[in-house]
């Protein structure tokens, strides 16, 4: 009886967070209008990173404080991101100065790493990523394509599931997809708020994308 007894208050206890969870999930939001919007972007190395900040690069001031999260090796993102900001900074001078800051987290797969071994290095990444997109909790996300932002969208995902904050993920295929989705891509487009193309034919493909044509 007293083994019954403990069992049912132990079920009781879970049924009682579940319900809890579900209410912090569920339970109507603030829709107060903000001055601004926490942006975390997801940049890859070479054009990856080059495209994600023309992107960047069209977007308000609204979009501050921006978090970029780089490859722990990718030092020439750093430096593309660095520039970046500071052409952005000198040519609105006269604005709101946008607040940005630059984090490091382990690839999830080198390039000609087996997909085996990609298994325990995204995992490894996904480790060291939630403690930083919990840190940051982020409005948005913004990634178009590399890796990295597989452990970073799934960290944003658990956010939300776990009534923390709910995060806006947005991804944009790559321009040089034209007719396939990257691996990413296949990934992220059941799993993402707002999943972008930029050639007609992938829209063909995957009717619930959005193509607006060349964005970057």
């Amino acid at each position: 009886m007293v083994c019954v007894l403990v069992l049912a208050a132990a079920v009781g206890a879970v049924a009682v967070v579940l319900l809890f969870r579900l209410w912090v999930v569920l339970r109507p939001q603030d829709v107060t209008p903000r001055a601004s919007l926490n942006l975390l972007v997801v940049a890859g190395s070479g054009g990856h990173t080059t495209e994600i900040l023309r992107l960047v690069g069209s977007l308000s001031s609204a979009y501050s404080p921006r978090h970029y999260v780089i490859a722990d090796t990718d030092e020439m993102s750093a430096n593309k991101i660095n520039s970046f900001e500071l052409d952005q900074a000198n040519r609105d001078y006269n604005t709101m100065c946008t607040q940005y800051s630059i984090h490091r987290i382990p690839r999830s797969r080198e390039v000609q790493q087996s997909w085996l071994s990609t298994v325990f290095t995204t995992l490894h990444s996904m480790w060291l990523s939630f403690p930083l997109v919990h840190r940051v909790k982020p409005d948005l996300v913004l990634c178009n394509g590399p890796g990295t932002c597989i452990p970073i969208c799934i960290s944003a995902l658990l956010l939300g599931i776990l009534g923390v904050k709910k995060v806006i993920i947005v991804y944009v295929e790559s321009i040089c997809r034209v007719e396939t989705l990257s691996m990413s891509g296949k990934i992220l487009f059941h799993l993402s708020d707002h999943f972008i193309v930029q050639w007609p034919t992938l829209k063909e493909k995957y009717p619930k994308s959005v193509y607006l044509g060349r964005i970057v």
